[in-house]
């Protein structure tokens, strides 16, 4: 038993605002009950007739025979909160609403709010509004009020979306996919996307699961979700759109800026291998492509064309996508070398067409065997365009059964260009296991999808730091709880209690020093202003740098101290080698602390080149999002120089990334910019942190 039962496999349905008109969601809904074959009780609820195509209709709820389990609302939103109380008051278990339930000039709270407060008051499980329904194929519950194609085979790819449009336009327009369960969550007044992605990963016929996501408004369950998807192995395909929206639009530091909901979405997929696509057509194939039933073997991609300039196509388009094609063993080249005609390489990608004629379709059956033969190959396609009209031509089938018989590997079939998602060819090729797809850009998502959550699941186990002290934690915690704001000196020391690495400076009330503190004091040095309120101290002439003998440093604080105020500090010089990165934490408002790396410096936010990772990670996490970055090779060494200490920058984001963990409900961000990346070391220059203050648990 799961808690939706009653919501999506219910043992009677009644239809409140049924109707007699075609087309409309009262007699749609009756359409698709009927077409999905449910066995349960119906009842139609028209006061206004006696019969709708065969179902007997009821006045009102309370004269049906028995309570019903699940009510639908066919019904405008003027009349909806009147019908939803009355079933609130019978006792109805679960119900779905397709209007938007909103009323014009309506009082506040709306009528969403309303309705979602009486729900989830009463326990009602609520799918809707704004929804298009859902479809619980293997038990035969089609609830919605909208058309839909005849869906005769019952598959184990499972779609939801927060888009009506997001579920319809791949559930009706393509019959090589064949679904197990499908949602439109709408509106999601009471259940999200969440609630309905723990259900289908209890069902054990799920193979794959494709999200077409806005927003998560249940952020920990969604995470439980991907965890339990990660358990399971069931591979997870999202769309998310909104990728322009920024979520620390007026964040106070640099690591705040960079940290958009969108990066934070990135971060939270990666770290459960929920591969992200494009666009629809994408969402499709991949779907397409992971729930082909053979397993994906160690290895890369292989492809073979019957074109030159479409092989070319393939290699650009693959480049741009950030998939490899490894290259072909020397048996692999000599077999193919002895059945290619004169001046086709013997190379992957393939073309293998040559001149044609007779002998043209065997050579190509047994090019794709060897190419699929080589040890190095783990998944391949036939990329050859559509015959007329949209079908394919029989032997291009005969090539992917032959390599698929002789070595057991997935293969599938491309197009450059989209046929005919009904073509029965293709229909019935893409059932047999040999999905037939359209779009070169689809297919290379798909494959780079289903090679890249393989190798996923083999990674090992990323080791979190040792834990802190729990007094050193409990120190800072009363510290930031205490609304006094930490200077950078004060920062600095809190990250090194942490084990991150920072340059620890003396703050003073300038212009002149304490006797005490020169006595300390070893040139070169660095002078920075110390004064409340200065985030971004280079933007403001705050940082005064290789100050080297006392004369200098003089009249360095005297200058700070007539621009900026007299609160100041003092720190040692860092060696200019190296290349400067940046580090920090941010708070997302959805998922909680995140930690930016990245590119940094003064042009930190000019770059943009950073990423975002959910807290705690280790040093191999850290290393795989650091090889992510553009300028990533800068890292590396080149030209006489030696490479940079890419593991004392990994260990102190992972230093950092448990901070975040431990003080997660005191800070509100950390930006340490820039961290200068040495030869045999790293140590952040400069320090900021954002208490939480009054909101500190």
């Amino acid at each position: 038993m799961h808690p939706l039962d009653p919501l999506l496999r219910p043992r009677s349905i009644a239809v409140v605002g049924a109707s007699a008109r075609a087309g409309s969601p009262g007699n749609e809904v009756l359409v698709n009950l009927r077409k999905g074959a449910y066995t349960g009780s119906v009842y139609a609820v028209n006061p206004a007739r006696d019969s709708i195509d065969g179902t007997r209709c009821f006045a009102s709820l309370a004269e049906l025979p028995e309570l019903p389990q699940h009510v639908i609302f066919a019904v405008n939103d003027a009349r909806l909160e009147a019908c939803i109380d009355e079933a609130i008051g019978l006792g109805v278990q679960a119900a779905t609403v397709f209007s938007a339930m909103a009323i014009p000039g309506d009082d506040a709270p709306g009528l969403a709010a309303r309705v979602r407060r009486k729900a989830r008051t009463a326990g009602m499980l609520l799918h809707g509004g704004n929804s298009m329904g859902f479809f619980n194929f293997s038990d035969g519950v089609w609830v919605s009020g909208f058309d839909t194609r005849e869906h005769q085979r019952l598959g184990q790819v499972v779609l939801l979306s927060q888009s009506g449009a997001g579920m319809s336009g791949i559930l009706d327009c393509d019959e090589r996919l064949d679904f197990l369960f499908a949602a439109s969550t709408g509106q999601e007044v009471c259940l999200g996307i969440e609630d309905y992605l723990d259900y289908v990963l209890d069902l054990s016929a799920t193979r794959v699961v494709g999200l077409f996501m806005e927003t998560s408004r249940q952020p920990d369950r969604f995470i439980a979700a991907l965890k339990k998807a990660l358990q399971r192995q069931i591979p997870i395909v999202v769309l998310k759109v909104g990728r322009t929206e920024l979520a620390a639009q007026m964040a106070v530091s640099h690591s705040g800026a960079l940290a958009g909901s969108d990066a934070v979405f990135d971060a939270v997929f990666r770290r459960y291998g929920v591969q992200r696509v494009g666009d629809m057509a994408q969402l499709a194939a991949t779907l397409m492509l992971f729930s082909q039933p053979h397993a994906v073997p160690p290895g890369g991609l292989t492809t073979m064309h019957d074109s030159g300039g479409e092989r070319q196509l393939a290699i650009d388009t693959a480049d741009e996508l950030d998939v490899d094609y490894p290259t072909l063993g020397n048996a692999t080249v000599a077999h193919l070398e002895g059945i290619l005609d004169a001046g086709l390489p013997a190379v992957n990608p393939l073309d293998a067409w040559g001149s044609g004629g007779v002998d043209a379709p065997g050579n190509m059956a047994a090019c794709f065997t060897a190419l699929m033969s080589d040890p190095a190959v783990a998944l391949g396609a036939v990329v050859h365009d559509r015959a007329p009209g949209g079908g394919i031509y029989e032997s291009y089938l005969h090539y992917l059964r032959a390599a698929h018989s002789a070595t057991g590997k997935p293969v599938c079939l491309v197009a450059n260009c989209a046929g005919s998602g009904s073509d029965q060819q293709a229909l019935a090729a893409t059932r047999e296991g040999f999905p037939v797809l359209d779009g070169l850009r689809e297919f290379l998502v798909a494959a780079r999808s289903v090679l890249a959550y393989r190798d996923f699941l083999a990674l090992d186990e990323d080791v979190c730091p040792a834990p802190v002290e729990q007094a050193v934690v409990k120190r800072w915690r009363d510290q930031l709880r205490s609304g006094e704001k930490l200077d950078e000196a004060v920062a600095g020391k809190m990250l090194t209690d942490f084990g991150v690495p920072v340059v620890l400076g003396s703050v003073f009330e300038g212009p002149k020093l304490s006797p005490g503190l020169r006595e300390t004091l070893r040139f070169p040095l660095v002078l920075k202003t110390a004064q409340p309120n200065i985030a971004h101290k280079s933007d403001v002439g705050g940082v005064v740098l290789n100050l080297s003998d006392r004369a200098a440093l003089d009249t360095a604080c005297a200058d700070m101290e007539q621009r900026l105020g007299p609160r100041m500090m003092v720190a040692p010089m860092v060696s200019d080698d190296g290349i400067e990165m940046i580090l920090g934490i941010a708070r997302d408002s959805q998922f909680g602390p995140t930690v930016v790396m990245g590119m940094g410096g003064i042009h930190a936010e000019l770059l943009r080149d950073s990423i975002v990772l959910l807290p705690p990670f280790g040093m191999a996490g850290a290393r795989r999002a650091l090889d992510r970055l553009k300028m990533r090779p800068l890292l590396d060494a080149a030209r006489g120089r030696e490479a940079l200490a890419i593991d004392a920058f990994c260990a102190m984001a992972s230093r950092l990334s448990l901070l975040a963990i431990e003080l997660a409900d005191c800070v509100e961000e950390v930006d340490i910019n820039p961290v200068r990346l040495m030869v045999h070391d790293c140590i952040g220059l400069d320090a900021l942190v954002v208490a939480r203050g009054e909101h500190c648990a």
